[in-house]
């Protein structure tokens, strides 16, 4: 129940700050396709600057998002900060990648710096607000954890 609400506080702002951008929000529904890796993922949000590109002229496999979120759940953690961030690091358009945690108001931020490494940044209620810098934007950490009941088990 706290994967999905996290993920819908998160649509809803995102879409909200994205209003007349050049930003499209996508959810779990469209695959990406990571050509180096020959696989298809599902992340929850993804986020996409300008045009999708499509893989093979495919509208329902995208190439391109310049941003992932994923909510972690303890059975996918490990593979989420693993093998699957591997994976989203072969994406060129790829800027910044979310770890929502579920369990605790905590979101763990990678960011691609102009040297193609990757720089972690944590974000606690002490944070109060994350920056995405690949859109411009900052969210309230408050707004995105809103009815989320930490004594529930996921």
């Amino acid at each position: 129940m706290n994967h999905n609400s996290i993920l819908i506080n998160l649509i809803v702002l995102l879409k909200l700050a994205l209003r007349g951008t050049n930003y499209r929000l996508q959810s779990s529904d469209l695959r990406l396709w990571i050509p180096q890796y020959n696989r298809g993922l599902y992340p929850d949000l993804m986020i996409i600057a300008g045009e999708p590109l499509f893989s093979d002229n495919r509208n329902d496999e995208i190439l391109n998002p310049c941003l992932i979120i994923e909510v972690l759940s303890p059975s996918t953690s490990g593979y989420d900060r693993g093998d699957k961030f591997r994976y989203y690091r072969s994406i060129p358009q790829l800027n910044q990648y979310l770890l929502v945690s579920q369990g605790e108001i905590l979101i763990e931020s990678y960011s691609k710096t102009s040297d193609n490494n990757w720089l972690l940044q944590e974000y606690t209620p002490a944070r109060g607000i994350i920056s995405l810098d690949s859109l411009g934007i900052s969210l309230n950490l408050v707004d995105i954890y809103e009815g989320v009941d930490f004594n529930l088990k996921s």
